[in-house]
């Protein structure tokens, strides 16, 4: 014998109905829609963090290349800028008769005797490191902090993380540095599964890592871990 529904309790199947088919449909449409989202976030707050990396690196390159080392300090990186002066210099070959080897030889320097050739530098000017960089420009007194990326969670004037020290190799010292901000606080206010599974990465378009950096303590390299399409005009 076949059993019906009363009538009077199919509106609230109905309604129950649509509500988990709505429920569904949303689920789907997030974990479709979901992850698009997230890229799109992720790239614009990249490319802004990247644009500072960029000017922290040409200015620990600037002071490696006059102090002989790498800054860990952006307050001393800074007033480096403000007052340090490139050398711009001139290289020339010269060479002239060595005289003693050619007297112990009994060798005339014009017929064949011994020369030594030297290269001298000369020092022609000195330029504003401030200026050869960044021209009229001040921004480089505000690369240290994290720019406005949208999100609420990160306080106005929160800093990169920066680092400099020695990294060993073959038994030759090298000067080396870190600038970097985590992933994970660049988009604490995304999807949390989305946001591990970007700093489990591992591709040759995306940034791999837990973190944005330029440099590393952990290697001889001064370059980020950015792929290149956030080196291109549009970036």
């Amino acid at each position: 014998m076949e059993k019906y529904i009363p009538l009077k309790f199919n509106p609230s199947i109905s309604i129950f109905l649509w509500v988990v088919i709505l429920f569904l449909g949303y689920n789907l449409y997030k974990s479709i829609i979901g992850p698009v989202e997230f890229n799109q976030v992720k790239r614009i707050r990249y490319a802004k963090v990247i644009e500072n990396l960029k000017d922290i690196r040409i200015s620990e390159l600037a002071y490696q290349e006059i102090e002989g080392k790498f800054s860990g300090n952006f307050d001393s990186l800074i007033q480096f800028i403000d007052t340090a002066k490139f050398a711009i210099t001139q290289r020339r070959d010269t060479s002239y008769a060595d005289v003693e080897r050619n007297r112990a030889f009994g060798l005339d320097a014009q017929k064949g005797g011994y020369y030594i050739e030297e290269i001298i530098v000369d020092t022609l000017r000195f330029a504003s490191v401030k200026d050869s960089l960044f021209g009229d420009s001040d921004r480089y007194k505000t690369m240290m902090y994290i720019p406005d990326v949208d999100n609420k969670e990160i306080t106005e004037g929160s800093k990169f993380e920066l680092q400099a020290g020695k990294f060993e190799k073959n038994d030759v010292f090298y000067s080396v540095f870190e600038a970097s901000v985590a992933k994970r606080l660049l988009l604490s206010d995304q999807d949390t599964d989305l946001i591990y599974q970007e700093e489990q990465l591992v591709s040759v378009d995306g940034i791999n890592g837990p973190t944005v950096r330029v440099g590393t303590m952990k290697d001889i390299d001064t370059g980020g871990n950015w792929p290149k399409l956030y080196d291109s005009p549009k970036q």
